[in-house]
């Protein structure tokens, strides 16, 4: 159905182009008409037509005029003029309004036909497009919540998220580098500010969170709200830089915001709610604001908390490089001798210059780095405890009177650290390497598959085939492939077992399939293999 609109002051105009459109297009067009400039934009706002036929010269508002006030509310609305006048600076101010055409009275039967169905086809087009833009919306308000979610378990599992924090920042369209933590609480209201019966109260606003993720995004419109874990849920909230020691009125407008929030979600949704928020840091350590907004939740004596309000943090010195010994124990972890030897240095660079005649505090300062750094490899596997194997530490850095030697001493036991860390990764990531590919090698047969295979090293599928390319440089059914036309070239060339038999050994079903494959690896089909084409290998 076409909603088309005359604008003419001649009634008997009107009457012709009536009489055309019915004849020609029938019931698939409604049609008003109007004759004054003011009631055709009138018309306009209350019939929303598709298409307009319009006259320049009318009384009142001229067309022109009626036309921009009419495309004002209606940007799709497709104009054809039809005007006794030949103007230039009409036609000119027409096809500036972005008019179909300008075509001068009186005009034939034809001419109105085809330029209805031209801007028919038109109108088509900009309802597909529609239609696709509000399916393709449609799709996302299904896809975006998972991905939002996905971004959410990789912050609180750790699970690969400094190298897929890009990705999700690209598929989540976010530009920025900082954020921090907001963990959201539901229950029941009860005495003294304590929380009932979260389990019935999660089951509510789990049957209501699109209308909550609605409220979050209305305050917060860059969150990334993950799903209902028992009575919680869990926002990342993006931030332009980390908040300064000074920005005390941010800290307070965003907590105004919040409770805002927590008011609207009170009103319209069957629970109590209260909220913890944690310090703005770099993305790639959202998983430090999120502890925070936990512990802000925990000690919380009001509906919203920040971490930065409770009396148990620990603040520290005025220039204290904490972002640097921050630094130096993710280094640390990640076994990177040569980040953590710079940080270790930085570090060292700051007490050297701050505190050159406290070399006690200075010893008592590197002997913490060092049982630290320690402490982090025991509980990752890359050192194993001994009770006496540092009872040499107090007694060696009593006898060092020099910064150079302590300086020295720190960053060889970080060195150490790092390096048995990475060892032990290496060491682990090989073994399980080693471990799938003897099992490929006794099972090709089978019909394996990266989960089958995975599962036989006890580690996750995404995990094992990322891990699998890492180490071996191709990914898991390449390898296999090359395991099975291995076989199967032996096989050729030393049994006289047919092609099915030898297809089957290898671990194929389709005789076809493997004939292809073993041409695409090998350079000939297992035919011509064994009758002596063999290409020459390696």
């Amino acid at each position: 159905m076409y909603k088309i609109m005359l604008a003419d002051d001649e009634g008997i105009v009107i009457d012709a182009l009536k009489f055309i459109i019915q004849k020609n297009f029938g019931d698939s067009c409604m049609i008003e008409a109007a004759k004054t400039g003011r009631s055709v934009i009138e018309l306009a706002e209350r019939f929303r037509p598709d298409i307009a036929l319009m006259d320049i010269q009318m009384p009142g508002i001229n067309g022109i005029e009626a036309m921009r006030e009419i495309q004002a509310n209606n940007s799709n609305i497709i104009f054809i003029v039809i005007s006794a006048y030949d103007k230039f600076d009409y036609a000119k101010e027409a096809i500036h309004l972005g008019v179909l055409e300008y075509v001068n009275k009186p005009i034939e039967q034809g001419k109105v036909v085809a330029l209805l169905k031209k801007a028919m086809g038109m109108v088509d087009a900009q309802r597909e497009k529609r239609s696709n833009d509000l399916l393709i919306k449609e799709k996302m308000e299904i896809v975006v919540p998972v991905i939002e979610n996905g971004l959410i378990y990789s912050v609180l599992f750790q699970d690969n998220y400094a190298e897929d924090a890009e990705n999700f920042k690209h598929l989540l369209g976010l530009d920025k580098d900082y954020g921090f933590m907001m963990i959201l609480e539901c229950g029941d209201a009860g005495e003294k500010g304590q929380f009932t019966n979260p389990v019935g109260a999660s089951v509510r606003v789990q049957s209501h969170y699109q209308e909550l993720r609605g409220i979050v995004k209305e305050y917060f419109p860059e969150s990334v709200i993950g799903s209902v874990m028992a009575n919680k849920i869990i926002i990342l909230i993006p931030s332009e830089a980390e908040e300064t020691a000074t920005e005390y009125d941010g800290r307070i407008e965003l907590i105004e915001q919040t409770r805002k929030m927590v008011r609207n979600m009170r009103q319209k949704l069957d629970a109590a709610f209260r909220v913890g928020i944690g310090a703005i840091v770099p993305l790639e350590r959202i998983g430090e604001s999120y502890a925070e907004a936990l512990r802000s939740i925990r000690y919380a004596q009001g509906s919203v908390v920040h971490v930065k309000d409770l009396p148990i943090l620990c603040d520290y010195e005025k220039d204290y490089p904490l972002e640097t010994e921050k630094r130096l124990y993710d280094k640390i972890e990640n076994g990177d001798i040569n980040g953590a030897v710079l940080e270790a240095h930085n570090f060292f660079n700051w007490m050297q210059e701050k505190y050159s005649d406290m070399i006690d505090d200075v010893r008592l300062k590197v002997l913490e780095f060092v049982l630290q750094a320690e402490k982090i490899a025991y509980e990752s596997g890359g050192m194993k405890y001994v009770f006496t194997a540092r009872h040499e530490y107090l007694s060696s850095l009593l006898n060092m009177n020099s910064y150079d030697e302590l300086r020295s001493w720190l960053v060889g036991k970080v060195s150490e650290v790092c390096s048995n860390i990475e060892s032990k990764k290496e060491e682990s990531s090989l073994g399980i390497i080693e471990m799938a590919k003897e099992f490929m090698q006794e099972h090709y047969s089978d019909e394996l598959s990266l989960d089958e295979v995975s599962k036989i090293v006890n580690i996750s599928p995404y995990y094992f085939s990322k891990l699998f390319k890492e180490e071996t440089g191709i990914n898991f059914i390449d390898f296999l492939t090359e395991i099975r036309m291995e076989h199967a070239k032996q096989l050729l060339r030393e049994s006289d077992h047919s092609m099915k038999e030898i297809c089957a050994e290898v671990g194929y079903s389709d005789p076809n399939y493997f004939s292809r494959t073993f041409k695409k690896n090998v350079g000939v089909t297992p035919t011509e293999y064994k009758e002596g084409k063999q290409i020459h290998e390696g």
